[in-house]
């Protein structure tokens, strides 16, 4: 079985494809309980206090960092081994469209910013939450609570930058799915004239979802902090 996943084409298409599920399902729950903040910081402190140091997070944010690794450690395998055997091909995709050799020809460095993105959330976020409640700390290096998510979610998008920074990487997210959740139908074996344009339209309706929910989120915070909504849209 470990040769399998390692040495065969399809084993290790199937593990890019088992991780990624995973991951897609995890956006969209982290993206759907951001969402709550635009409409309650109480409902969502709640959220960060049930999701903080209880052993249930923890074996989830494990779990989860666990796929990360293994999805990147098997893209970058995924990489040189098809780069060995068929040059510069990334992903063997079985049916042609135009428009989609970008984002095909350049998924690992869109994963590169990906990872980049993530490392920088991780330092705004986890580092300020989660890690202040494993190290036993009350608040964060803000003076916040390590549960008032809402109000570092505002304290972070106030910034222009910050904003800027995690729109780009939003927008690289949403090409690196619009690629990958297609090769993951590819790999199910679904790949057909039929289904093609089906599923590809599936794959732009989920990237969108997630990136754009998500991009809502900051684009509000950034308003709203800054003062250019009015009152009652707050």
């Amino acid at each position: 079985m470990n040769c399998f996943l390692v040495k065969s084409s399809l084993g290790r298409k199937l593990v890019m494809a088992v991780s990624g599920c995973f991951l897609v399902l995890f956006l969209l729950f982290h993206m759907a309980m951001n969402l709550a903040a635009l409409f309650s910081a109480e409902a969502y402190n709640k959220i960060c206090e049930f999701l903080g140091a209880n052993w249930y997070a923890l074996v989830g944010t494990v779990v989860l960092a666990g796929g990360v690794v293994v999805h990147f450690a098997y893209a970058l395998l995924l990489t040189w081994q098809n780069r060995k055997a068929r040059g510069n091909v990334r992903y063997a995709v079985t049916v042609k469209e135009e428009g989609v050799d970008w984002a095909s020809k350049n998924m690992l460095v869109i994963g590169f910013i990906v990872l980049c993105g993530l490392a920088l959330h991780l330092v705004h976020f986890w580092s300020e939450m989660q890690l202040v409640e494993i190290m036993g700390g009350h608040e964060n290096s803000l003076g916040l609570a390590p549960t008032n998510g809402a109000a570092l979610i505002a304290f972070t998008f106030s910034k222009w930058y910050n904003a800027l920074v995690y729109i780009v990487w939003l927008a690289a997210i949403w090409f690196h799915l619009t690629h990958g959740v297609w090769s993951m139908f590819q790999t199910a074996g679904w790949a057909n004239d039929k289904w093609y344009p089906r599923l590809k339209c599936l794959s732009n309706l989920v990237s969108t979802l997630i990136c754009g929910g998500f991009a809502l989120v900051v684009v509000f915070f950034f308003l709203k902090e800054n003062g250019w909504l009015c009152c009652a849209c707050c």
